[in-house]
C-alpha cells in the first residue's frame, strides 16, 4: 500500500508548498527487514556494544548468545562488571575488545547495543544505565537495536528491588521514543531467576532484522517450560506441524510463508467462499488446504479430526482469522456484534477446548493468538472488537497455567497499523494517523506480525510464554 504523505514529500513542489504553509512532512527511516529463512548465524557480521551492572546474573548466556549469533562483541567497561563481561566473551568463543565508556572510535557505528541490568536491585545502582547508555547514544546505527536485561519484577523479593526492575522498562521505552527517527528500536527482556540460559532467542530476536517493527516491548523469559536440549542451527521447525486460521491472505499468507520457510508442513485454513485465494497461498508454502469457517458449530470437531487424522496432531497454532464490522455502539446493528464476536473470539475457545482436552496439540507445542492495540486501548467504533482483543488477552493469561504443564507455549501478538487490505479501507486521516503516531513513524508489514509469529513458535523460545508483545513500531495509542 502506497504512503501518499511520504510520496508527497518527494515531490520538491509540493515540498516548498509545505514548508511555507509550515507543516511537517513526515521522513521515516526505511527499515531494514531480513528476508527467507534463518540463517545458522542470524547477527553474522553484527557489532554489538555489551555491558552489564554489577551483579548482574545474564552476563555469561548474554554474550555466549552474541558471539554463537555471529556478532563482534565489543565490551564497554563499568566497574566490577567488566571482568566478567570479558571472560564470558572468553568462553563463548571471541576475545572482546574493551573500550573504556569514552573511548569508543569516532566513527563507529554499532548495531546494537545490549546491557544485562538484572544486577540493579535500588535506585541508586539504576544509574548504571545512564552511565552505560549517555555516552553511547550517538553510537547506535541506523536500524539499530537496543536489549536491555532487567530482573522479573514479581521473582525480586523486596520492594526496593521490584522497583527497580520495573523501572528499567521506563527507561526502555524512553529510549526506543529517542532513536525511532532513525529507525533504531529498544526493547527490555525480563529474566526469572533460574531461567537466563533462556535468552538466546529473545536477544538474536531482538537484535537482529527480522524484529523490525518490534518496539518499547517487554518480554518475559520464564523457568515455566524446559528449552530442548538440541535446537536445530537451519531449519528449525522441520518436522513440525502447523495449523494457521485466515491463512488465505495478508498476515496469514505471511505467516504461513514464514513458517513453512523454517520447514514446517503448514495447513492452511480460511472459508470456502475464498477457496481460490486459499489454494493459491498452500501451493505457494507447500502446505495442505483447508476451506471451513471457523464459526461453523461442527468447525472445531472437524478441524481436530483433520489434524489427527492426517498428522498425528499439531505442533503449532496460530489463531489468526479475524474481522472489523465497526460502528458507534449506538448504531451498531446486533448481527455485527455476534460476527465479530463469533469470529474473532469464541471460534479460538471453541476450537481449542477441543485440542487441548483431546490433547491434539502435541506436547511442547506452540500457540500464538492475535489480539491487537484495539483491545489494549481501544478504538471508537470497535466496541465489538476491542471486546474481542481484550478478551483474547485474557485467554493468553487464563490458558498459560494449564498448557506449560505439557510444554506448550502460549502467547499473544498485538498488531498496529499493518498495510493490509483491512487497513486500506481505512479512512484516509485515520490511516495516516495510525502511521505516524509511532515512534517509527509508518505502518507495518504483514511480514513484521510473521517474524514475531515465527519466533513464538520456536523451539528455543520455550521460555517465552504467556506473553502480549505488541508489533505496532511504539504506536502511542495502547502505550
Amino acid at each position: 500500500m502506497s504512503d501518499f504523505l511520504v510520496e508527497l514529500g518527494q515531490n520538491q513542489t509540493a515540498m516548498n508548498i509545505i514548508k511555507a504553509l509550515g507543516l511537517p512532512i513526515p521522513t521515516p527511516q526505511t527499515l531494514a527487514r531480513e528476508k527467507g529463512a534463518y540463517a545458522e548465524q542470524q547477527l553474522k557480521g553484527y557489532k554489538v556494544l555489551v555491558g552489564a551492572a554489577d551483579g548482574s546474573t545474564a552476563v555469561k548466556p548474554m554474550l555466549k548468545t552474541v558471539v554463537d549469533a555471529g556478532a563482534e562483541p565489543i565490551v564497554v567497561g563499568y566497574g566490577d562488571g567488566t571482568p566478567v563481561l570479558v571472560e564470558a566473551g572468553e568462553a563463548a568463543g571471541a576475545k572482546p575488545t574493551v573500550l573504556a565508556p569514552h573511548a569508543t572510535p569516532k566513527g563507529l557505528k554499532a548495531n546494537g547495543l545490549v546491557f544485562d541490568a538484572t544486577g540493579c536491585k535500588n535506585a541508586d545502582e539504576l544509574k548504571a544505565l545512564y552511565n552505560f547508555f549517555h555516552p553511547l547514544m550517538g553510537k547506535i546505527g541506523v536500524c539499530g537495536r537496543v536489549v536491555i536485561l532487567a530482573a522479573l519484577p514479581e521473582g525480586e523479593k523486596d520492594v526496593a528491588a521490584q522497583t527497580a526492575a520495573r523501572a528499567v522498562e521506563g527507561f526502555t521505552r524512553s529510549i526506543a521514543k529517542e532513536i525511532g527517527k532513525k529507525g533504531a528500536t529498544a526493547n527490555v527482556i525480563y529474566v526469572e531467576k533460574g531461567a537466563e540460559a533462556k535468552v538466546a532467542a529473545p536477544i538474536t530476536f531482538f537484535l537482529s532484522k527480522r524484529s523490525a517493527f518490534v518496539d518499547g516491548q517487554p518480554v518475559r523469559v520464564t523457568k515455566a517450560i524446559k528449552v530442548p536440549a538440541k535446537l536445530k542451527a537451519t531449519g528449525k521447525l522441520e518436522g513440525k506441524t502447523a495449523l494457521v486460521t485466515g491463512a488465505a491472505r495478508g498476515i496469514g499468507a505471511a505467516t504461513a510463508e514464514r513458517l513453512a520457510a523454517e520447514g514446517a508442513h503448514v495447513v492452511c485454513l480460511d472459508v470456502p467462499f475464498d477457496r481460490k485465494t486459499l489454494d493459491e497461498t498452500t501451493a505457494k508454502v507447500g502446505g495442505t488446504a483447508l476451506p471451513m469457517d471457523v464459526t461453523d458449530p461442527n468447525a472445531p470437531r472437524a478441524i481436530a479430526d483433520f489434524l489427527k487424522d492426517n498428522f498425528g496432531g499439531v505442533d503449532i497454532v496460530i489463531h489468526n482469522a479475524g474481522v472489523t464490522r465497526d460502528k458507534t455502539l449506538r448504531n451498531m446493528k446486533e448481527h455485527l456484534w455476534d460476527m465479530v464476536l463469533n469470529i474473532n473470539l469464541k471460534a479460538i475457545l471453541d476450537i481449542d477446548e477441543v485440542l487441548f482436552g483431546e490433547e491434539i496439540i502435541n506436547k511442547d507445542g506452540r500457540l500464538v493468538a492475535l489480539s491487537s492495540i484495539g483491545g489494549i486501548a481501544g478504538n471508537m467504533g470497535q466496541t465489538n472488537y476491542g471486546a474481542t482483543k481484550a478478551g483474547v488477552i485474557g485467554y493468553i493469561n487464563a490458558r498459560n497455567g494449564e498448557a506449560a504443564k505439557r510444554g506448550i507455549t502460549v502467547n499473544a501478538v498485538a498488531p498496529g497499523l499493518i498495510e493490509t487490505a483491512m487497513t486500506a479501507a481505512m479512512p484516509f486521516a485515520i490511516r495516516e494517523a495510525g502511521r505516524r503516531l509511532s515512534s517509527l513513524s509508518q505502518g507495518g508489514q504483514p511480514e513484521d506480525i510473521a517474524e514475531l509469529i515465527t519466533f513464538f513458535s520456536l523451539p528455543a523460545s520455550a521460555g517465552v510464554t504467556g506473553n502480549v508483545v505488541r508489533c505496532c513500531g511504539q504506536s502511542l495509542v495502547g502505550a
